[in-house]
């Protein structure tokens, strides 16, 4: 082997040079014909929205049906009405993750762009890799890339030993950092080194192993797509309102969405909420909570459904935005079954009339998804238990029905117990003042009550309810005639008492 070189000749450098050729070979490579070391540029080009389309993906309403898992099961593109039923229950379980994931952020180093050198005179950028044994020496071969944002496709693929390779910054590295990286991830399925700069990508909305996993078992065919193709729509999702810190829980329930093309599916359902009379600040949270609204049809399925809130339902045209806003979960369940049955429960159980079951839709529409038999039974009966007749009952539901998804022993109960033993009222002031249910104990009732107590103005008999509808502000100017600054500062010693109190009981 003949070595030429610009510097003294060294013997301790060339009996490693012979020990080690790949590592001469990676040294001149570092270097340009001067003997320079070239630096990186560090010129970043991360961000989505220069994505190229290398792929396009067709919507799911035109996959193929034939699609079959690694176990022989039939895939479907669509959620059923039971499996978004069941990830709602199981989002609540999950929501302190959510928070506590809000900000991820690409590292430099992990995903940092090749150095630049030069070949034959032209400037190249190089992801170097090492072949196969040629000759019982280990050969490097310079394969360029299309750098997508912080992450690349490359256009000539080779073929890495089994131990080694090149990083981006042109380090030698073995393989095993990328195996242990998706290690959980290679237990349960048998990862395909093709989908590592799609996980590397969506790690940064805060996706960990565990997600992919759920995400395969959900939805195989997500990752046949492009890191290109899932930050184009990704980066649409964050242009009309979703935040980044629901992307996470968007694609847990809907990996789907990675597969919906901005042109054909994206944009005709967005344009469809918008025509709706949906604020711009609104459509991000509507996707963020019903995502796999992107999966059904406009034409042949939420249009349909609106029509059906306002020619069978009797909802008022104008209302249906509000309605939308407050459970956007309406567009995508079997809304003639839902309301049908509660109707019919209501007509029977209270006498309701339909222009009453309909004010109680428009005002809080989620009562469409409580159960009958956990949610409207129990409250309907405590009504009863502690003396309303059906007509109060019915009053006060046309007037609050947030009282069908108020807590009996934690909600309820306890407001009931000081209306009577404390505020010395009657059952029926109920029917005049519902809101006093929807109230907080807390942070309302009492402390406004016990403050006028403490100031000699509580009135003497049954204590206002009125006192407690206005804000702070004006209950100080029109009850307590006192600063807004003495009443808050009351109130944050009685809820200090109460916790005190609350700490030794449990203690």
């Amino acid at each position: 082997m003949a070595v030429s070189s610009l510097y003294p000749f060294n013997p301790s450098i060339l009996s490693r040079v012979a020990a080690q050729p790949h590592l001469f070979a990676y040294s001149v490579l570092s270097r340009s014909k001067f003997g320079e070391t070239v630096a990186d540029d560090g010129r970043r080009k991360s961000r989505l929205s220069r994505f190229l389309a290398l792929s396009m993906h067709s919507n799911a309403k035109v996959l193929k049906s034939n699609l079959k898992s690694r176990y022989g099961q039939t895939l479907s593109p669509y959620d059923s009405s039971e499996e978004e039923d069941d990830e709602d229950e199981d989002e609540d379980e999950d929501e302190d993750d959510d928070v506590a994931e809000d900000d991820w952020l690409l590292l430099d180093d992990e995903f940092a762009e090749p150095a630049e050198f030069e070949v034959e005179g032209k400037r190249l950028k190089s992801q170097k890799k090492i072949n196969k044994r040629q000759g019982g020496h280990r050969q490097l071969d310079i394969s360029r890339k299309s750098i997508v944002g912080n992450f690349y496709l490359a256009k000539n693929k080779t073929k890495e030993v089994d131990s080694l390779h090149m990083d981006n910054k042109g380090r030698l590295m073995s393989k095993a950092p990328n195996e242990k990286k998706y290690q959980k991830v290679s237990e349960e399925i048998d990862l395909d080194e093709k989908w590592l700069p799609l996980f590397d990508y969506l790690t940064t909305f805060g996706l960990k192993e565990s997600d992919f996993i759920q995400m395969y078992e959900r939805h195989m065919p997500f990752l046949q797509i492009n890191v290109s193709s899932a930050g184009e729509r990704l980066e649409y999702l964050l242009s009309v309102g979703v935040k980044n810190r629901d992307i996470r829980r968007i694609l847990l329930r809907q990996p789907q969405i990675l597969e919906y093309t901005v042109e054909n599916n994206l944009k005709s359902h967005v344009a469809f909420l918008r025509g709706l009379g949906i604020p711009n600040s609104k459509i991000g949270l509507i996707i963020a909570v019903a995502p796999s609204l992107f999966s059904y049809s406009v034409e042949n399925s939420l249009k349909p459904t609106v029509r059906y809130l306002v020619e069978e339902v009797g909802i008022n045209e104008k209302s249906i935005s509000k309605v939308v806003q407050l459970s956007p979960q309406i567009l995508v369940q079997r809304i003639d079954i839902s309301w049908n049955t509660r109707y019919i429960f209501l007509s029977k159980e209270l006498g309701a009339s339909r222009d009453s079951v309909v004010k109680m839709v428009t005002k809080h529409p989620q009562l469409l998804h409580y159960s009958i038999d956990d949610g409207f039974v129990p409250r309907i009966n405590f009504l009863r238990s502690i003396g309303m007749r059906n007509l109060d009952i019915l009053k006060v539901l046309t007037s609050l029905p947030q009282v069908l998804s108020l807590s009996l022993e934690d909600n309820l109960k306890p407001k009931y117990m000081y209306l009577i033993n404390e505020l010395r009222n009657e059952v029926h002031s109920l029917t005049k003042y519902p809101m006093y249910l929807s109230l907080s104990l807390d942070q309302r009732i009492r402390p406004r009550h016990k403050f006028l107590v403490a100031l000699k103005k509580a009135p003497k008999g049954p204590f206002p309810l009125s006192s407690f509808v206005p804000t702070d502000e004006c209950f100080c100017q029109q009850w307590a005639g006192t600063s807004l600054d003495k009443y808050l500062s009351f109130r944050q010693q009685l809820l200090l008492k109460e916790f005190a109190k609350k700490y030794e009981r449990q203690g």
